[in-house]
């Protein structure tokens, strides 16, 4: 499908929202808890704690909280097993993604990345899809003094591009993802096709609009025309 539409620049969050990284994750999760002869952690639990990071997953597969004594080794060793992994990644776009970053480039509209993920595993993940070279912008925790929901990032990533806020939009499946938007003034879009909590409630929101699916974006970019 043809893009035509009058937003100026598409933004989005990495992961479960642009690139499914869930698979990794998934390995490298049950990589460290073999390692201590722990019980795996099934996919769909980490499908529903992966949006919250590495330390998370720690808590997750564990048991335990930051305050242990073991935790900091844990949470390392997991960040370098990620680090690893991602030479050899199973990551990749979700569905309809590339049809769509092909449209955007095609209709030279900007598309960038905002991302609460350190730039480290962000440009290696990138680099080794072949998007690097592709993505007009990388904003990551390592180039702001606030993370998301805080819209610094946001506005970063908009005053790179060269971009007014009024015609782009911010892609995201978690709650921070929409309040940053919202508090950055640009058209908000929840993506609840990506790795929602096990109780989250995205129509609680107050995004502008819902993705059910990533191929859906295509038709929702095209709907969005401006006098």
């Amino acid at each position: 499908m043809t893009l035509n539409t009058s937003i100026e620049c598409v933004l989005f969050d990495l992961d479960g929202t642009l690139i499914d990284t869930a698979p990794d994750f998934f390995q490298v999760v049950n990589t460290l808890t073999a390692e201590h002869d722990r019980p795996a952690v099934s996919r769909e639990a980490i499908d529903q704690t992966v949006s919250d990071g590495a330390r998370a997953l720690v808590k997750l597969a564990f048991k335990i909280e930051e305050s242990d004594e073991n935790f900091a080794a844990l949470n390392q060793r997991l960040l370098d097993l990620y680090h690893d992994k991602l030479l050899n990644t199973e990551s990749e776009l979700y569905p309809g993604m590339d049809q769509l970053l092909v449209e955007l480039d095609s209709a030279s509209i900007p598309w960038g990345i905002v991302t609460n993920k350190p730039e480290k595993y962000s440009l290696r993940l990138l680099e080794q899809l072949q998007l690097l070279q592709r993505c007009g912008v990388l904003i990551c925790p390592d180039h702001v003094q606030e993370k998301k929901p805080h819209p610094e990032p946001i506005f970063k990533a908009l005053e790179k591009l060269q971009i007014d806020t009024e015609r782009a939009v911010y892609i995201g499946d978690h709650l921070r993802d929409v309040q940053a938007a919202k508090n950055a003034d640009v058209i908000a879009v929840a993506a609840s096709y990506g790795y929602l909590a096990e109780d989250a409630k995205v129509e609680e929101w107050y995004a502008d609009f819902i993705l059910k699916s990533a191929d859906q974006t295509i038709d929702l970019l095209n709907m969005l025309k401006f006098a």
